[in-house]
């Protein structure tokens, strides 16, 4: 079920963050949030996830990592900031229910652990596993400093919700050196630096920007939530995609290119990005980025 390699799809303009917001939540959920399936299935084969776990996926996206715990057996309830993604997840799992077992409607909610969804599912059963595989941004917080602080105190909730001995995942990115999308991503990083825009205004909430992960970032976050770690591991999860359209727009439906086009013009991110996935691209057309993920496993 590692599918990387996304197929074709059909060209749409994509360089205005504003036009078509509901497209760019598509390009996620068709293009770019598969990536990470890699992630999903290591983590739960390591933690046996199935009939019997009640999972908790904290940032689930547009459900694809609830769906596929879901089909292992497990109950899931997801939360997520995004209200557009959410709506996707809605669409894919309104009537997922266990391979054996009656179809169950979806616990999903808006927002994070503090969500009316999750306290609700918690009162009926604490949740076995809890899953972060973007803690950051699915805790509510994309930079450095207080930020950490309020995704550790966020952590800290839903460790409250759940079982003694259970299991919270944080994930992460590899090391830079080996994550070619990297390059990528710092392309954004710096178009959004104010210190090259000085016409940007503050006044506007700050959207998420890529930081590279630190060899011990998420066992500070964990320290910090009040959870022992209890295993590690990293996984493979290369990007792949069919075309540079298609490139394109699954990065930009990452969110993570948000800051730089609120500074600069839109079409000029598209184009810088563009320019940094040509090492990428291969003779056929598909663009291939290998990158490394790291996960970290915690006990409440």
């Amino acid at each position: 079920m590692t599918f990387t390699l996304v197929q074709r799809h059909r060209p749409h303009p994509s360089s205005s963050r504003t036009t078509d917001a509901h497209a760019r939540t598509r390009d996620w959920a068709e293009i770019q949030e598969r990536m990470l399936v890699p992630l999903y299935e290591a983590v739960y084969e390591r933690l046996d996830v199935g009939a019997g776990t009640r999972l908790l996926g904290l940032g689930c996206g547009s459900g694809l990592a609830l769906l596929m715990a879901a089909a292992r057996g497990a109950t899931v309830c997801g939360a997520e900031r995004d209200e557009r993604r959410l709506d996707l997840a809605r669409e894919r799992l309104t009537a997922v229910g266990t391979p054996n077992g009656p179809a169950l409607p979806a616990r999903l909610g808006l927002g994070g652990p503090e969500s009316p969804c999750v306290r609700e599912a918690a009162e009926e059963s604490a949740f076995t596993v809890v899953t972060a595989f973007e803690p950051l941004s699915a805790l509510g917080s994309a930079g450095p400093g207080a930020s950490v602080s309020a995704a550790a105190s966020a952590l800290a909730a839903a460790a409250a919700r759940t079982e003694r001995g259970g299991a919270v995942v944080l994930a992460g990115w590899g090391p830079p050196e080996r994550c070619a999308t990297s390059g990528v991503l710092r392309v954004g990083d710096r178009l959004a630096d104010p210190m090259d825009s000085p016409g940007h205004h503050r006044e506007a909430p700050a959207p998420a920007r890529w930081r590279p992960c630190g060899r011990d970032d998420l066992e500070e976050l964990a320290a910090l939530a009040g959870l022992r770690p209890d295993g590690s591991g990293r996984v493979a999860c290369p990007f792949g995609y069919a075309d540079m359209d298609s490139a394109v727009r699954g990065l930009l439906s990452t969110g993570l290119f948000d800051a730089a086009e609120r500074v600069t013009d839109p079409i000029q991110v598209r184009k810088e990005i563009t320019e940094a996935l040509h090492p990428h691209q291969r003779a056929d057309g598909t663009v291939w980025m290998p990158n490394v993920f790291r996960y970290l496993i915690c006990r409440v």
